[in-house]
């Protein structure tokens, strides 16, 4: 069967939240999913932020080039003592170095890891040299782990969640995944393994900005639940996440960034602790969505917002609340 499109959710367990007094077991572990690259970002870097991008891939069993499926920017900020998750559209309009103008998904497809950087910094001016790519066939294996994570499905989301869920429970290979269990109300939910990753797959009825939007919800239940959870199961996640991630962050650095962001994590509420954001701004404003040239269907945007992006990763301004917003005089759409 064909690998499910990817998600970018466990990784953060891996990045932010293994306790130090696993030190040696993680440090074991690593040596298996740690690649060499020797990309150096062009922009300088920002003492005290620490930016990671976290794909995920809509490639199948033996493909050797494919694209994208989601692209969220993992910030670590030590400076403002929180972590920040930001999505980019993958349909979002964009000229890749070298290959022309097409959505920022298919930078990845002719260039793999480097030329997605490229693109990204010349783009939107935010610095990127780590990644790591995940296959999200584990997501359900980890939900088990936690015994299920809480999520607020909507009404005019449930229908399309219970489509998935038929598919993604054959698909399911955990041995605690009983029965197949139709999710038959909206609300607060707890969702086991094939039900969270048939939430993260939802595109119709809403758009591809809403399905990201359904990945940050997760990732914001299973860092909370992480939060809640007895150390005895810490080894058994880790087993769950490190067999589907490949990253080119060393052994040290992931450790330094698992140590600063529990500190984060337990000085705080998940509530403050966590910043989402989304680019392009989809305001019908800032950006517009539709067919255009031979690209099909993709975000335009303001250049001049990409000073949103950065001031939000940066200086920990949030966007809704960034004054350039107030004054529509100065946007410019990337045609």
């Amino acid at each position: 069967m064909s690998k499910f499109k990817k998600i970018i959710i466990c990784i953060i367990s891996l990045l932010i939240i293994i306790p130090m007094g696993v030190y040696g077991y993680v440090r074991y572990k690593l040596n298996d999913i740690i690649i060499d690259s020797n990309y150096q970002s062009k922009i300088e870097e920002v003492s005290g932020i620490t930016n990671i991008l976290l794909l995920g891939t809509d490639g199948r069993k033996d493909e050797t080039a494919f694209r994208t499926d989601s692209m969220i920017i993992l910030t670590v900020d030590n400076n403002n003592k929180n972590i920040k998750l930001t999505s980019l559209a993958r349909d979002t309009y964009v000229d890749i170095p070298g290959k022309g103008k097409g959505k920022l998904n298919a930078a990845y497809f002719w260039g793999k890891e480097d030329l997605l950087f490229e693109t990204i910094e010349s783009e939107f001016g935010i610095g990127l040299d780590k990644y790591a790519i995940v296959d999200f066939t584990s997501l359900m294996d980890i939900i088990y782990a936690l015994d299920g994570v809480e999520v607020n499905v909507k009404e005019s989301e449930l229908k399309q969640l219970n489509k998935y869920i038929p598919e993604c429970y054959k698909f399911c290979k955990n041995p605690n995944k009983g029965e197949m269990k139709l999710i038959k109300n909206a609300g607060k939910q707890t969702l086991n393994g094939y039900q969270a990753l048939s939430y993260t797959r939802i595109r119709k009825g809403d758009s591809a900005i809403n399905r990201d939007e359904r990945q940050r919800k997760v990732i914001n239940a299973i860092i909370k639940k992480y939060k809640d959870t007895s150390f005895t199961k810490y080894p058994e996640l880790i087993n769950a996440v490190l067999p589907y991630v490949t990253t080119n962050l060393t052994s040290n650095e992931i450790l330094k960034l698992a140590y600063t962001g529990q500190n984060i994590l337990s000085n705080q509420s998940l509530k403050t602790a966590l910043k989402e954001a989304q680019f392009p701004i989809i305001d019908e404003i800032h950006s517009k969505g539709g067919i255009y040239n031979n690209a099909g269907w993709v975000w335009l945007y303001d250049t001049n917002s990409t000073g949103v992006l950065r001031d939000f990763i940066y200086r920990d301004i949030n966007m809704s609340e960034n004054e350039y917003l107030n004054d529509n005089s100065q946007v410019t759409l990337n045609y």
